[in-house]
């Protein structure tokens, strides 16, 4: 191994390896290797012009012993930036230190490293590179050593029951209700940004953890320390950028669902809100508005006058956004002209079909900078000059017909080696241009995210999950372990996204449930794909605005009086916290805080608060249980260090204990922190 020292970086090169270490922020460290001689120069999602720091590097030789009794001086080196520290042994096997404490190593069981000698025969290396025949790609896997007792949270959304991850398989890849943000916050004091947006595989293993990329050409990897989660939130969104400040208009209600068909309902459901004296800030127009998709434009025969529309919903004071998604049907004005000039993505053998949803289509390369030029200017034309306020950018995985990503191509190079940069990249094609256009933060909707994407005007929601308790239990954790990746904006589909039965009181009673949860979240908003699918389509087209379903109405009112009244009432609370809100948004746009948080979040030296996934702070001072199963009419809840008053009958508890509430229909328990 040889070492040196270039401009405050540690420099490593053995075995046809190039391995650099350098500071990147407060008390951090970013880590890239490459067996191709130089770097790519890629920084994903490490966009930001960090603080300078300047690295201390030593370097030693430490005795190893051979066979015979005998030793033998090895090179070995370390660097140091505020309270991490790296340390290279002769062979390249990384060991970081927080304070001095060990906190992560990498996993290797060879000849001529420091681990037993029971072990050498073994050969398994840290840093594995498989070349990939007839190109410059490698498959590349990382192991790490597990700690015991380690618990892992955040990676962004996977629909399990597991909060903590460790343990835990997670696919790095991109589907519907999947969203991979790879980085992740260790009770240990540390926190792990796996900066590769390669398609691949974490697996945090009680024996090691190992990471995989199928397709890449190096790796980059971003380590940082500090005393709590909150400063580890802190110091890795400095690196990789947080929200702008949220607009105080967004802070209430959005209306959604699936879907309305035309300008006149949508007018009906807005003039309604306001006879009812309910402000609803954003209503939401869903997919098939349009020709077929990839025009991109509303459908004349049911949008006569878009423009009009627009104007009235303003007056009321409402903004307008619009679905746009990323397939481009063969039928469409922009299909040959996109193929003909390579603005979509390719197929590496077979159909060029990448989507079948409701058409032969394929979806656009936004990695192809006149992709992003040609979107725009049809969007720009057929929606933001008519007075459209943002968009909803739907199926921005891409949601492809199968996720079989070997089979993909995008400009950028294989979708092995990146495809899970789409999403944010997708989100560009909009954010980048209306950021010129205007000074006002941009709030677009999306339903996938990675590494950084909070600051691009990212609300993300959970995708397309079942109208199931146990689905809603699984949000808890996902929109946990979202804000613990970085992603702050973050939502669900009130009641979830499908049923079929609207009248059902099971299902009733898990829309409640999930409302109240909602409004003690980032983004309180109706949406779902209601049943019984009884309602005849506009028209017998097979394309255009009139011919899919529609479900049955979302509205507030929609679900009988007695839900209503609930419902009317917890958006009073809404309202009510208005100024609470702004200062959590502004939180987040700060150091990086999300709106929901982890109990360990705010009680980091509570052990307990580590293992709890049921409940969650609503910023420092809500402490919210929601209610996970049907029927359920009571809960425990356990209340950390402080005085705390239940907020629907004003008792006030101690903490430090469990308790048990009652949680009758009309009200989800919440807590306020007292001291």
């Amino acid at each position: 191994m040889q070492f040196e020292n270039v401009d405050g970086a540690l420099v490593c090169r053995t075995g046809g390896e190039l391995l650099r270490i350098e500071p990147w922020g407060k008390d951090s460290l970013r880590v890239r290797a490459t067996m191709l001689g130089s770097f790519t120069g890629n920084v994903w999602a490490l966009t930001e012009r960090v603080e300078p720091h300047t690295g201390e590097i030593a370097f030693w030789q430490e005795d190893e012993w051979d066979g015979n009794g005998s030793p033998t001086p090895m090179p070995w080196a370390s660097i140091t930036n505020g309270r991490v520290k790296a340390v290279v042994n002769r062979v390249g096997v990384i060991s970081f230190y927080r304070d001095g404490a060990l906190c992560l190593r990498e996993y290797f069981r060879s000849y001529g490293g420091t681990i037993s000698r029971e072990s050498r025969c073994l050969k398994i290396v840290n840093r594995e590179w498989k070349g990939i025949i007839g190109g410059d790609q490698f498959a590349l896997n990382l192991k790490f050593e597990a700690n015991p007792g380690e618990k892992i949270f955040g990676m962004g959304q996977y629909q399990q029951q597991q909060m903590n991850l460790k343990g835990c398989v997670l696919e790095l890849a991109q589907r519907n209700s999947q969203i991979s943000v790879p980085f992740y916050v260790s009770n240990l004091g540390y926190g792990f940004l796996w900066n590769n947006p390669a398609v691949g595989r974490v697996t945090f293993g009680s024996n090691m953890t190992e990471w995989i990329a199928r397709s890449t050409k190096e790796m980059d990897y971003f380590l940082t320390v500090g005393d709590n989660p909150k400063q580890i939130l802190a110091n890795y969104t400095a690196a990789t950028g947080r929200a702008d400040r949220f607009p105080e208009e967004l802070m209430g209600l959005w209306q959604c669902k699936l879907r309305y068909r035309t300008q006149d309902e949508v007018l009906t459901v807005a003039r309604q809100y306001q006879k009812e004296g309910i402000h609803i800030d954003q209503i939401v127009i869903d997919f098939f508005h349009w020709t077929v998709q990839g025009d991109w434009k509303f459908d004349k025969t049911y949008w006569p006058n878009p423009k009009a529309m627009v104007d009235e919903l303003h007056s009321m004071g409402i903004r307008v956004i619009v679905s746009v998604w990323p397939s481009v049907d063969r039928k469409s004005e922009n299909f040959y002209p996109m193929l003909e000039r390579g603005l979509l993505i390719r197929t590496e053998r077979g159909a060029a079909q990448t989507y079948d949803y409701q058409g032969d289509c394929v979806e656009i390369d936004p990695f192809n900078p006149e992709t992003r030029r040609y979107v725009w200017e049809v969007c720009k034309k057929n929606y933001y000059d008519l007075g459209i306020d943002a968009f909803w950018l739907d199926n921005s995985e891409p949601d492809y017909g199968v996720y079989d990503f070997e089979n993909y191509r995008y400009s950028a190079g294989p979708a092995l080696s990146c495809s899970n940069f789409y999403p944010q990249m997708y989100s560009r094609v909009f954010y980048d241009e209306m950021r010129k256009a205007s000074d006002a933060p941009v709030v677009n909707l999306l339903r996938c995210a990675w590494a950084g994407s909070q600051k691009y005007g990212n609300v993300v929601w959970s995708g397309d999950v079942p109208s199931t308790f146990e689905a809603f239990a699984d949000q808890i954790q996902c929109g946990l372990n979202m804000g613990l990746a970085g992603i702050p904006w973050w939502t669900t589909d009130i009641g979830g996204f499908m049923t079929t039965d609207v009248g059902d009181p099971a299902f009733q009673q898990l829309l409640i449930r999930w409302y109240q949860f909602a409004v003690y979240s980032a983004v309180l908003r109706m949406h779902g794909d209601r049943g019984p699918y009884n309602i005849p389509a506009l028209d017998d087209r097979d394309w255009g605005g009139g011919y899919l379903h529609t479900g049955q109405p979302n509205e507030l009112w929609s679900y009988g009086e007695e839900n209503y009244k609930i419902m009317r009432h917890y958006y009073e609370i809404r309202i009510s916290m208005h100024d609470y809100i702004r200062h959590l948004y502004d939180e987040a746009h700060e150091n990086g805080s999300p709106l929901i948080r982890a109990m360990f979040y705010e009680f980091p030296d509570d052990a307990r608060c580590w293992e709890l996934q049921d409940q969650y702070m609503f910023g420092e001072k809500y402490l919210v249980a929601p209610i996970l199963r049907c029927n359920c009419f009571r809960r425990e809840v356990y209340l950390p260090a402080g005085m705390w008053k239940l907020t629907s009958t004003g008792e006030i508890f101690s903490g430090e204990q469990t308790v048990s509430v009652d949680a009758p229909i009309e009200y989800s328990p919440v807590f306020e922190r007292l001291a």
